[in-house]
């Protein structure tokens, strides 16, 4: 907040030339396009611009990364795929957005690799869906009795990725309607139980009643005349 204050006097202070754009610093452009960004800052939206625009994983990694959403989260009768709901474009964001997530994502994706082509000859996204499952079922279902310890690496991998998988995609419109979340509704109130009030020797006076909302037509919309009188 101090900074900020600071900022804002520095400000007004060079900015009293005759020239109103002198000493003012012109910006990119900030897609503003409240669809995309809803309830987001300008700062938060030039920030998304600025990560967005820069790189970080490669094709093959990205690649991989979409593979890996769809094993997770497979469409199913009901909802599409983890890809299909744009998931490995969140988890590619995150990653950079989150600097302390690359090296562990990365140093997992190379780790997938090795392992599918010390089993199989191949990179992981190239193997066949038998392949990669064999593998996957490795790490997501860790043995429990510590058979196969070189998996360690493998397993630490797999739950960040299915973590951001999961994360990703049920924060998109998809996952919403997968788990049938429609908000937040109020909830109806109908008052004190008539027992409880009877324990308490009180009850509600009529005039009060009276001023409620009777919950029966919460679903009315009101209706107002063009001097603002309410008329139902």
């Amino acid at each position: 907040m101090v900074g900020t204050l600071a900022g804002a006097s520095l400000g007004t202070a060079v900015g009293c030339e005759t020239d109103s754009k002198a000493g003012v610093e012109e910006q990119a452009p900030v897609n503003t396009d409240e669809t995309e960004y809803y309830g987001r800052t300008p700062e938060e939206l030039a920030w998304d611009e600025k990560i967005k625009a820069e790189e970080y994983l490669n094709e093959h990694e990205l690649a991989t990364i979409a593979v890996l959403c769809d094993i997770i989260l497979p469409a199913t009768d009901t909802a599409g795929s983890a890809g299909e709901a744009g998931v490995p474009e969140f988890v590619e964001f995150i990653v950079k957005d989150l600097p302390s997530n690359q090296l562990p994502l990365r140093g997992g994706l190379m780790w997938l690799d090795t392992e599918a082509n010390q089993r199989f000859n191949t990179v992981f996204k190239d193997g066949s869906n038998e392949q990669q499952m064999a593998i996957i079922e490795d790490i997501a279902y860790p043995d429990p009795d510590n058979k196969k310890p070189t998996m360690g690496p493998g397993i630490k991998f797999f739950n960040l990725i299915r973590n951001l998988t999961v994360t990703g995609y049920y924060t998109t419109k998809m996952g919403f309607d997968d788990l049938g979340y429609t908000g937040n509704y109020a909830n109806i109130w109908d008052g004190v139980p008539p027992e409880v009030l009877a324990e308490h020797d009180v009850d509600y006076e009529e005039t009060w009643l009276a001023k409620c909302v009777d919950q029966s037509k919460r679903e009315e919309i009101a209706e107002w005349d063009e001097q603002g009188n309410l008329l139902t």
